[in-house]
């Protein structure tokens, strides 16, 4: 049995790239270790996108574990007025029509024994040469001929922006700007609508790709739901008939929290294994002389202080320690620069709703607006925390007992 697998890339077409026409750029095959790409990009810009792929594809290949073991065929177009017809003969239709709306097409082939084992596969990427196109299409490609399967789209589609995105050693946001804009100028997609959508079966437009991305970059990075969410996509990848509900219903509440808090925080460099959130720490209120005491570290997001407060009661905040807001940066104390810049401040947690923010310091005293459990942090930008350094050991207690 032979099972035909499509994906198809669409992409932001008034994203701002252009490219000056060149002599002498009819298209030129470049050969690696596991690709073929056929392209008109200038010899430098193409070495550089071959070179781009393999380091991608030891990323996506150390992740899910097995080896790509077939070349991996690519049409990489950036302007088809540099592609004579005999250029595009082994080409199919359906991938030039798919460069030519500026996007992206992966067919692969799968011969295999129905509920049985794959025995072979075949992929071939067309791809335009902008907006990180070929990377994506070259994850996809590589979960067919690996696996013989994608998973769901939300899934399918996440992961290969994921590894489209990837850069090496980083592990912040290095998603295009236009897609943060776009996803920060929106009200939040609800989770069950980018899972559990029966209509989304195939990849529809780049503002769905963008949703599912943030899903998939959230679950794959956040260290409260990683360990499941990669049994998860190897579940997928087998053909299982596994769901998002079935792993992650019992974090359902979380996972929808934190993922609107990445949603509104996130910016470039923004890193979710230092924002994850503590659902483990034990709160408690105090009530006479009693006090909390917790070690808040610069380079972390909200962390939890421990203390339980109540509506009305207020409270006195004393630090001692230092820190710095980069790894040479001036040591501050817990009331941060002229600027705001590494002051301690906090927020209260109720029912997966926070309160404002409450400007903190080295020492204060604040009246809570309401019940809830107390969190703290270094004030600094979300994309900048992985550079701080030092923590200051925070003791709260009734300001009048």
């Amino acid at each position: 049995m032979r099972t035909l697998i499509l994906t198809l890339t669409l992409v932001l077409l008034a994203a701002p790239t252009a490219f000056a026409q060149q002599e002498n750029s009819r298209p030129q095959l470049y050969k690696s270790r596991s690709f073929q790409v056929f392209t008109d990009l200038p010899k430098e810009e193409a070495e550089e996108l071959v070179d781009r792929l393999e380091t991608m594809l030891v990323f996506v290949s150390r992740y899910w574990g097995k080896p790509c073991r077939k070349m991996i065929k690519m049409f990489v177009v950036k302007d088809f007025q540099n592609w004579a017809s005999e250029d595009m003969q082994n080409m199919a239709p359906e991938g030039i029509a798919s460069i030519r709306s500026g996007g992206g097409l992966t067919m692969t082939s799968v011969r295999g024994i129905v509920g049985g084992p794959k025995l072979d596969a075949n992929a071939v990427v067309y791809a335009t040469a902008d907006h990180g196109t070929p990377q994506h299409e070259a994850v996809h490609a590589y979960c067919g001929l690996t696996f013989g399967e994608l998973g769901p789209v939300w899934y399918a589609e996440g992961m290969a922006e994921v590894g489209q995105y990837w850069r090496k050693g980083e592990k912040g946001v290095t998603t295009n700007p236009y897609v943060l804009d776009y996803l920060k100028s929106q009200t939040p997609k609800p989770l069950n609508d980018i899972v559990n959508n029966p209509l989304e079966t195939t990849g529809d437009s780049w503002q769905n790709y963008a949703w599912r991305w943030t899903l998939c970059h959230l679950l794959g990075f956040n260290d409260n739901y990683t360990q499941r969410f990669k049994p998860l996509g190897m579940s997928f990848l087998a053909g299982n008939n596994t769901s998002f509900d079935t792993v992650y219903g019992s974090q359902f509440e979380e996972i929808d929290f934190e993922y609107k808090q990445f949603l509104q925080d996130v910016e470039p460099g923004y890193r979710c294994d230092l924002c994850s959130w503590d659902w483990k720490t034990r709160f408690r209120p105090v009530s006479g002389r009693a006090q909390v005491v917790s070690n808040i570290e610069a380079d972390r997001g909200w962390q939890a202080s421990r203390l339980l407060v109540t509506k009305g009661e207020t409270y006195s905040v004393t630090t001692t320690g230092d820190w710095s807001l980069s790894k040479d940066g001036d040591e501050l104390t817990a009331d941060g620069d002229e600027n705001g810049n590494g002051k301690l401040v906090g927020v209260l947690f109720q029912d997966y709703e926070l309160s404002e923010i409450i400007e903190l310091g080295t020492d204060s005293a604040f009246r809570a607006s309401q019940d809830g459990k107390l969190y703290l942090r270094c004030q600094d930008d979300w994309g900048k925390l992985d550079d701080n350094k030092g923590d200051v050991k925070v003791t709260i207690k009734l300001a009048n007992p």
